[in-house]
């Protein structure tokens, strides 16, 4: 299933989530002209290859250089291919402006980069021999999207889903939409093989929680129109 819109209108402007998504293509942009073999060093380099925080002498050996902490962020920005940014950028769009609506552009960054971090610790902790680099927004989008599923249960997302060569497409209540995709990322994490198979399913699944735990201390229930009760929506309706 693949979102393509929701019915939950933003009452401000969403400075942040546009900057991120800026940021994002923008990293993007800029590694296209690279070679497989640059873009290979850029993802050691920059995403997080669990293995060099948990084995020092490994990483020394494969000629890491120190400094563990940059990499923390800027995997966050750093995408692989075309389909998984716009995957990701699609998503923080859909999701996304609703939750900075009830944070504000400053908090809801510190809350995005928090789930980002939150999902990396997740994964690193189930896959920490893995020598394969961590890279992509999708810890930190699965934080928003666990916000959004206590913010707006009520709300309806407009799915795509392909059967075969037929598209079906249709409206499911967030609470049901989201709840299937982290459902789906349970399965498919526990199902993966070691290293999740190219996908950091631990990750999503780690952001959600993340996201859902954090939630309380960033929303701003004065700014909060639209949430948590299905009368209010009935009531702007």
């Amino acid at each position: 299933m693949f979102p393509l819109r929701d019915n939950i209108p933003s009452r401000h402007r969403s400075y942040m989530m546009w900057t991120l998504l800026a940021l994002n293509i923008a990293f993007f942009l800029a590694g296209l002209g690279l070679s497989n073999a640059q873009e290979f060093r850029l993802f050691h380099l920059f995403g997080v290859v669990p293995a060099r925080y948990f084995d020092p002498h490994w990483a020394m050996f494969q000629g890491y250089p120190e400094g563990l902490l940059l990499p923390l962020a800027t995997h966050m920005f750093l995408h692989s291919g075309w389909l998984h940014l716009i995957a990701n950028m699609w998503t923080l769009w859909i999701f996304g402006d609703n939750v900075e609506d009830v944070m504000g552009p400053f908090k809801f960054l510190f809350f995005y980069l928090l789930c980002g971090l939150g999902a990396l610790a997740v994964h690193m902790l189930t896959n920490s021999s893995s020598t394969m680099p961590v890279v992509g927004a999708s810890g930190a989008i699965a934080g928003v999207m666990g916000a959004y599923f206590f913010l707006y249960p009520h709300a309806k997302v407009v799915t795509f889903l392909p059967i075969l060569i037929i598209p079906f497409i249709f409206e499911l209540p967030a609470v049901f939409y989201l709840g299937a995709w982290f459902m789906t990322q349970v399965l498919s994490g526990m199902l993966a093989p070691a290293g999740g198979g190219g996908v950091a399913w631990w990750a999503h699944i780690g952001g959600f929680v993340v996201g859902m735990l954090l939630l309380r201390f960033f929303r701003d229930d004065s700014r909060c129109y639209y949430c948590y009760r299905s009368e209010t929506w009935k009531e702007w309706k």
